[in-house]
């Protein structure tokens, strides 16, 4: 057993820091603030981006494909999101009740399905637009083009078993939560300090097969579609006749906002393995800068998706003076 136990590279990070480095109540506060701003706004442009769809989805009996992934994405988001925010009010003001070994296999299985599903559905709404905008003349390409919406229903509902098979997996040997008990020298009572033990060959094992898939895919589907815009707009620029063409400009403002998809999606899936390692301790700087990452991507990607659909940017403009309109009639 021994044998077998030197085998396995575990990582033992303390979840309850001791009393020198844990953190202010001032910090405490200035760190729930930031993430629930984040998980607000993410809330608001999600919740925004869902109610549009389900409103043609209603009104017109059928969606868009672009807009069945919208749904899905956003759905995945506003759940993932309002769990991030019960995730660090549990472990900020109620440490005992989280590091309970069975709540916190709850919380990390949980978290890591919403997670994968909205990477899955980031990937697959990267790849529809990818073949459906891009420009290849290769015949598997163009068979691809003509089918993808016949088979986008199946493969949104692939990811979200996939998803929850992974999570499932996840469950089982990754963490032991270990609590020690120390006295307090200057009172007669004990201090608990909580520790993980994270097993890192099995969480980047499983993490890997969760995350390669879609992290591949989309930098694959992004990266390609980034070229082909280029080269169009290369193309629509070598016969220009002097006057800004607004299909040219369309095309540069796909390949920034295609680029910033693809920097936040690495920048996010970065930090979600480095978070869900236990390599720092809860209070670290690194760990925190994590949790802001991963709570920030949601939201900037799904204000970027408004900004980039001209129906969505529509809708919101129309929405705008309602909000305004409202918020003045509630001040006194």
């Amino acid at each position: 057993l021994l044998g077998k136990e030197k085998k396995r590279l575990l990582w033992m990070t303390e979840t309850c820091n001791p009393p020198e480095n844990e953190l202010s109540p001032f910090y405490m506060l200035l760190i729930l603030t930031i993430i629930g701003t984040e998980c607000i706004v993410g809330i608001i442009a999600n919740g925004f981006i869902m109610a549009i769809n389900a409103a043609e989805w209603i009104k017109n009996k059928a969606v868009s494909t672009s807009g069945r992934i919208l749904f899905f994405l956003s759905l995945s988001r506003i759940a993932l999101q309002s769990f991030m925010m019960l995730e660090i009010t549990f472990s900020s003001t109620c440490p005992r009740f989280y590091n309970e070994e069975l709540i916190y296999d709850m919380f990390k299985v949980s978290f890591m399905f919403l997670n994968h599903c909205s990477l899955w559905f980031a990937a697959w709404l990267s790849f529809f637009y990818f073949v459906k905008i891009a420009d290849f003349s290769h015949p598997l390409f163009l068979k691809l083009k003509w089918r993808i919406s016949r088979w986008m229903p199946q493969l949104l509902w692939l990811s979200v078993f996939i998803s929850l098979g992974y999570s499932g997996l996840f469950s089982k040997d990754i963490y032991t939560v270990y609590c020690n008990n120390s006295s307090i020298p200057s009172s007669n009572s004990t201090k608990k300090k909580y520790f993980t033990e994270t097993n890192m060959v099995n969480l980047a094992l499983l993490y890997n097969l969760g995350i390669f898939i879609p992290l591949t895919m989309f930098i694959f589907a992004a990266t390609l579609l980034i070229i082909s815009l280029k080269r169009h707009t290369l193309h629509m620029e070598s016969n220009a006749t002097g006057s800004r063409d607004p299909s040219m400009e369309a095309h540069m403002g796909a390949i920034k906002a295609t680029s910033y998809f693809l920097i936040l999606y690495i920048f996010n899936a970065v930090a979600l393995f480095l978070y869900m390692s236990n390599i720092f301790d809860v209070n670290s700087f690194w760990n925190i800068l994590c949790r802001f990452i991963m709570a920030a991507y949601p939201a900037g990607h799904s204000i970027l998706l408004i900004q980039g659909n001209p129906g969505l940017r529509r809708a919101w403009k129309r929405l705008q003076p309602q909000v305004h309109l409202y918020l003045k009639e509630q001040t006194p």
